[in-house]
């Protein structure tokens, strides 16, 4: 009984962990997307951020200043997509698709040229990257049967950046629902129009809502190269971006609902890398290559059962020309 709650414990623990990114980049893209902005290029952001991170932090030695430089790269691409899609009213989905191929290809280039290591950049050392902290009391409840355990392997454990991705969800809940900039922003999204009679520019607030996209998307990305990992590795997001894009759908555009997806979508890569060379009953091992697509399949199969369902803002993906 107690390897069965242990081995639940480690897999809540790795779903918590795989789940931060997605939160993050999720609840970024939840704002723009919210007010009109379609943001396909959730991906493109989080590669250049950990690529950004990972450089400075290789660099200067510090977490901290890579996680800077990490939202700073973030927030200047979606500035980027917000110039060429509000200011100059252009595709939306052709703008982002090319921001994720640029970066792909940007992060590749940059890597060899600086670091001569294929792309990559070095190994950070324990002041370059995010450590795991141990919450008080873990050690002394981690004999603890249940509750105990839970709390050692779950709760404690993880480094600042998945505290912050559960913190973001109740501040993003209350900044959409609570406050004046989220009124405007859900406003933006539904009747561009309308708030713009009301004397509320259209524009300034959907470059806002991509800034704040593109600083929670740069923590997003950051996290994979500087506390995830410990260092950048050409396309280390692996869709991940998309998946996101994904669990923001499922979720109908709404913070709770959108961490349950990202929960469910990073509960099933963590059960694909437990069940890797794993013998199943009256199955056998199953080939790797399949394993490693289940996340995927899920993602597909949930989008295919509820994009249908999903009501997205009237407004989005619909560039708007102010009347004059």
């Amino acid at each position: 009984m107690s390897d069965a709650i242990l081995l639940v414990a480690l897999l809540a623990a790795a779903t918590a962990r795989g789940a931060a990114p997605l939160v993050l980049a999720a609840l970024g893209g939840l704002f723009a997307e919210r007010s009109g902005i379609v943001d396909i290029g959730l991906e493109g952001k989080m590669l250049a951020s950990a690529f950004a991170a990972a450089a400075t932090a290789a660099v200067t030695g510090s977490a901290w200043a890579g996680l800077g430089a990490g939202i700073a790269a973030s927030v200047m691409i979606g500035l980027v997509h917000g110039f060429a899609c509000i200011t100059h009213h252009g595709n939306q989905v052709v703008s982002g698709m090319a921001l994720n191929i640029t970066a792909s290809g940007l992060t590749a280039v940059l890597g060899y040229a600086w670091f001569r290591e294929g792309g990559q950049t070095p190994l950070l050392g324990a002041g370059a990257r995010f450590a795991p902290i141990e919450l008080p009391g873990a050690a002394a409840l981690a004999g603890m049967p249940g509750i105990g355990v839970i709390y050692a392997q779950v709760v404690s454990g993880h480094n600042v950046l998945v505290y912050l991705a559960a913190a973001a969800v109740p501040v993003v809940t209350w900044l959409v629902y609570r406050t004046r900039f989220g009124l405007r922003l859900r406003a933006v999204g539904e009747s561009p129009g309308a708030v713009d009679t009301a004397g509320i520019s259209v524009s300034a607030t959907r470059y806002e809502a991509l800034v704040v996209s593109g600083v929670l998307c740069g923590i997003s990305g950051a996290y994979l190269s500087i506390a995830h990992h410990a260092s950048f590795i050409r396309d280390m997001s692996a869709g991940k971006g998309y998946l996101a894009l994904a669990a923001l759908i499922f979720g109908q555009w709404r913070p709770a609902p959108t961490l349950g997806a990202c929960l469910l979508f990073a509960f099933a890569d963590a059960v694909q890398t437990r069940l890797q060379g794993t013998p199943l009953p009256l199955v056998g091992v199953v080939p790797v290559q399949l394993i490693q697509a289940l996340p995927y399949v899920l993602t597909v199969c949930l989008l295919a059962g509820f994009v249908g369902r999903a009501v997205a803002p009237h407004a989005i993906g619909v560039p708007y020309v102010k009347e004059r």
